[in-house]
């Protein structure tokens, strides 16, 4: 560890309450004698208040009302990186080891009640996440480092039509979005701002060339912004009205399209505008899984495609319920 890292350790243990000798300090921290000598002169120099006691029961302990002040974090705010750092790492956070090390800090160093605080909260929040492939993981660091030091890389990328393109890529930042990690920037190949999805890279490296990351770029906003419609487009959206029960308007207005989309929203019935592409497109499937607990008022195009995506969806199940019985027959026969 760091001279700083060595600093904070014996600062957080100190902090339990326990005196600690400079060997127990060394032994606990698996650094040498002098060592714990020269950070607990920094420590001082610093403005620590840390007092050696002499004879059986002695070492070092910290003085007055400084032991007593929150250092950094109080049980809340442990309790709040705690369960941050669960939904980091399960939706597959790029430093999650680094994220890992900085916790085992907290339960190391915390007194008993701290530690106990710590791991009954921890157990308390689950989330649920498709698997991230350890490669992924690796591209994801690769473009977070890239993107802060603004550095170039050379990258593969499969758009999923079964050839994959090298380009040169300027990454502006990595956003997470519906159970993906997104790469946005500035596309050398097509001289244009893009975002690509990190599970579809092939590979990555080093270009050999920097950039300069605009200042006020949000990758975010650049990723929801090709999903939105923008102010620009706001004559041609379409109001749909939608009636269903309370809670089923709750988690269709939790959509990302449809919450971005709310103009009106009543017990059983919800106001949307919505870009008229949308409805032959996404919103009919969108809405297909909630079958009769939803009716929708208006308008009458987005009725009409319902029922034309809904007629498709049957035959499509009808013919292969057919192909079934034919061959089950034929196995029997």
């Amino acid at each position: 560890m760091s001279k700083s890292d060595n600093m904070l350790s014996i600062l957080w243990m100190l902090r339990s309450g326990r005196r600690m000798t400079a060997k127990q300090l060394a032994e606990e921290l698996e650094i040498h004698i002098r060592t714990v000598y020269r950070c607990i002169d920094s420590l001082c120099a610093s403005g620590v208040p840390i007092v050696a006691d002499s004879g059986p029961g002695g070492g070092y302990r910290i003085h007055g009302p400084f032991a007593d002040s929150p250092l950094l974090f109080d049980l809340e705010e442990q309790k709040a990186l705690v369960h941050a750092s669960v939904f980091a790492r399960e939706a597959g956070y790029p430093f999650s080891d680094a994220l890992e090390r900085a916790m085992d800090k907290l339960r190391r160093y915390g007194n008993p009640e701290q530690v106990d605080h710590l791991e009954r909260h921890s157990v308390g929040v689950s989330v649920i996440h498709p698997p991230i492939d350890g490669k992924y993981k690796a591209f994801l660091q690769t473009l977070e480092e890239a993107a802060a030091a603004g550095r170039s890389l050379e990258m593969e990328y499969d758009s999923g039509k079964g050839e994959s393109q090298v380009r040169g890529f300027d990454p502006y930042g990595i956003v997470y979005w519906k159970g993906n990690w997104y790469a946005v920037g500035f596309c050398r190949l097509r001289q244009a701002l893009r975002s690509f999805r990190v599970d579809r890279i092939v590979r990555l490296g080093d270009a050999g060339q920097t950039f300069e990351r605009p200042s006020s770029f949000s990758a975010k906003d650049f990723l929801l912004g090709n999903l939105l419609p923008g102010d620009s487009d706001a004559e041609q959206l379409v109001t749909v009205r939608i009636r269903g029960m309370e809670q089923v308007l709750n988690e269709l207005c939790g959509h990302w399209l449809f919450g971005h989309a709310l103009v009106r929203r009543e017990a059983q019935e919800a106001v949307f505008r919505l870009d008229p592409s949308s409805l032959q497109v996404y919103v009919p499937y969108f809405l297909l899984p909630y079958g009769r607990a939803l009716d929708i008022l208006e308008p009458v195009s987005l009725i009409e495609r319902m029922a034309e995506v809904s007629a498709g969806v049957a035959a499509h199940y009808e013919a292969m319920a057919g192909r079934g019985t034919a061959r089950d027959a034929s196995e029997n026969a």
